[in-house]
């Protein structure tokens, strides 16, 4: 049983929700939040401290706090919340390496936890139906936040051969998506008309963000799992997709540099040729480990997921649902007023007759 949590990552909005959910244990004695900047939400009564795990002061952190388990979320999906692919690849690689260091160190810490992402099976016209957590990659991810997970899980497998006495848990998350957090995908079905690649209806699975903070409390309050794929049952193709947020499709030809460029002058900067080629190929989870080894079930299935997101989705011109629903309204009336008196006049035909 966890006794004192380090959380990473705790200034963004899974960070901050998850050290939350987790300060309502009251058999966890504390929560200690690390990150560069102050959170904007409520943490509960987690302890926030400022600290970079880029720096090695985070081992004394861990020292002196006598720290038993460690939750790693500061792996970043997006660069313009690092400020730049640079920085976030030094966030997420060179911090990832000083914070498993500081671990290695510190006899105390008996528990590893890992926020890690089904990207980093890629995706490509070779994959299988579905990816079991022993099925590697077709075509690895080549850029961006697919390619530094890749990495990060490497840094934690030589992390499990030095301390094989500390537990750990990896946790491969497909898309999360729900009606607050925000991320490269919530970004792109935002838009108003949404470019896909001609010929192809990817396959897609998510996971609603409250799920995803449920898994990773039970990863620290339950058994060690290894590595797991959490995501919701079922898939949706795009198109589906599409429909539920009220978007029109603009087929456009395959090609990363092509479809890149336009959805980067759509304002969606953070997406990656990894990304694209996912609108094109899609990715399936197998989740059989997830519930017979770890006995966790998400509450909500991908369809549902998504369906919660669609339902917080702006509409393209701002009151448009409004306005349609009163010309609804208006032209309802309209019919009924206009049958209304073509009885009236069909009764008055017949007493003049």
């Amino acid at each position: 049983m966890a006794d004192v949590v380090l959380v990473t990552g705790v200034s963004r909005y899974l960070g901050g929700r998850f050290a939350a959910a987790l300060s309502k244990d009251s058999s966890i004695e504390r929560v200690i939040g690390v990150d560069v900047v102050p959170p904007p939400h409520s943490i509960g009564r987690a302890e926030f401290v400022r600290a970079d795990i880029r720096n090695p002061m985070i081992g004394r952190i861990i020292t002196q706090a006598k720290v038993d388990t460690v939750v790693h979320m500061s792996v970043l999906a997006t660069p313009t919340s690092a400020g730049g692919r640079v920085s976030q690849k030094e966030i997420n690689v060179i911090g990832t390496m000083q914070l498993l260091a500081a671990c290695h160190k510190a006899p105390t810490v008996k528990r590893l936890v890992v926020k890690s992402t089904s990207a980093i099976y890629g995706s490509s016209s070779r994959d299988p139906a579905m990816f079991t957590e022993d099925t590697g990659p077709k075509m690895m991810p080549t850029s961006g936040f697919g390619k530094d997970s890749v990495e990060v899980e490497g840094y934690v497998r030589a992390f499990a051969r030095r301390r094989p006495d500390a537990e750990i848990s990896m946790l491969r998350f497909a898309n999360v998506i729900g009606p607050s957090i925000k991320t490269a995908m919530t970004d792109y079905f935002s838009l108003p008309v949404l470019p896909v690649p001609l010929g192809y209806d990817a396959r897609l699975q998510f996971l609603h963000e409250d799920d995803a903070i449920a898994a990773l409390v039970l990863a620290v309050r339950g058994p060690a799992i290894q590595i797991v794929n959490i995501a919701g049952d079922g898939v949706i193709t795009l198109t589906q997709a599409a429909a539920m947020v009220g978007r029109p499709l603009v087929p456009v030809p395959f090609g990363a540099a092509y479809l890149g460029a336009l959805v980067r002058r759509a304002g969606l900067a953070d997406f990656s040729t990894d990304q694209l080629s996912f609108l094109s190929f899609g990715r399936g989870l197998d989740t059989t480990r997830m519930r017979e080894v770890m006995h966790f079930s998400p509450r909500q299935t991908t369809r549902e997921a998504f369906a919660d997101f669609a339902d917080h989705v702006p509409p393209v011109v701002p009151g448009a649902d409004a306005a349609f629903s009163l010309l609804t309204r208006t032209a309802g009336g309209v019919l009924q007023t206009a049958s209304g008196l073509a009885g009236s006049i069909g009764r008055l035909r017949q007493v003049v007759s």
